[in-house]
């Protein structure tokens, strides 16, 4: 694979995890072990593996992290009286509530419980707000907050560029929206949000100078899709069958990379692009939490 325009997520996300463990350092010479409690409700295998990845992030940055696992069968009034538990703990500085929860549970009950002091995901409304108003005293969502320190510590041109991004989650998309539009410095973007109801989206994409990916679908961007010398950021994980895999399946994004990646300006692998930034950004975030909170 030539690699001459790869955005290296892996390499960025170390980067960020030197400057995190520094803060922690500091903060623990005040006598401050910064706490990270991850919650998982029932057995979903990827969120299993999701949180293991955290665990093992958050012990090398010198984060303390605690897993609280509650059955398939908890309701949600039990849900939210450990939310309020860990809301009044002071030694917890960051509560991240792992997604999905089980049908009957309200993410969005959920996530407006969390302390907005201790939201480390960005996902309370407070932190939403604050985004869009570009009130820098919120927390961001980590997979956005990643993509755009990719673009930044890339050194590509927000200020200006037109910027396409597919895809309208509120995990992904509508904050990654307002990040970029923001009149501050690594935004000013004009931001075209796309979805699957847009026309003509193969030409919002042609007319981009960034294209970010985050609509779920299987190598959605083709090649005929993007601009010469256009910036790619793959947001997507999806399973698609491949007999010839060890599993059965194999794991890919939303953009078509072995074509695209000749012509793109620069382009971020799948993986080791966007999703080591995410956990990078969320230790970031919970160092954030414990320095507000203790200072």
């Amino acid at each position: 694979m030539e690699k001459a325009n790869l955005i290296d997520g892996r390499a960025i996300s170390q980067q960020i995890h030197s400057e995190t463990k520094e803060r922690v350092e500091a903060l623990k010479q005040r006598g401050v072990q910064p706490g990270l409690v991850f919650v998982r409700v029932g057995e979903d295998p990827a969120s299993k593996v999701y949180v293991g990845m955290k665990e093992k992030r958050s012990a090398e940055a010198g984060i303390h992290s605690t897993t609280k696992v509650l059955a398939e069968t908890t309701t949600q009034e039990e849900l939210l009286k450990l939310i309020h538990e860990l809301n009044a703990n002071p030694d917890v500085h960051g509560i991240l509530v792992q997604a999905p929860l089980p049908g009957p549970i309200s993410e969005q009950v959920i996530f407006s419980t969390v302390s907005p002091s201790k939201d480390v995901d960005g996902f309370h409304p407070e932190n939403v707000g604050k985004l869009m108003l570009g009130d820098t005293t919120g927390f961001r969502p980590c997979t956005p907050a990643g993509v755009h320190e990719l673009l930044i510590r890339s050194k590509v041109k927000t200020s200006g560029s037109q910027v396409v991004v597919l895809g309208r989650g509120n995990i992904v998309g509508k904050p990654m929206t307002a990040i970029l539009c923001q009149k501050s410095d690594h935004a000013n973007a004009t931001v075209s949000l796309c979805h699957s109801r847009t026309k003509n989206i193969a030409e919002h994409c042609r007319a981009a100078d960034i294209i970010i990916a985050a609509m779920g679908v299987p190598l959605f961007v083709k090649e005929d899709m993007v601009s010469e010398g256009a910036t790619i950021i793959d947001v997507g994980v999806n399973r698609i069958s491949d007999e010839n895999a060890p599993k059965g399946y194999r794991l890919v994004g939303d953009v078509d990379f072995e074509k695209i990646q000749p012509k793109a300006g620069l382009i971020t692998p799948n993986p080791g692009g966007v999703g080591p930034m995410t956990i990078a950004m969320l230790l970031q975030n919970t160092v954030l939490a414990a320095e507000k909170q203790t200072s």
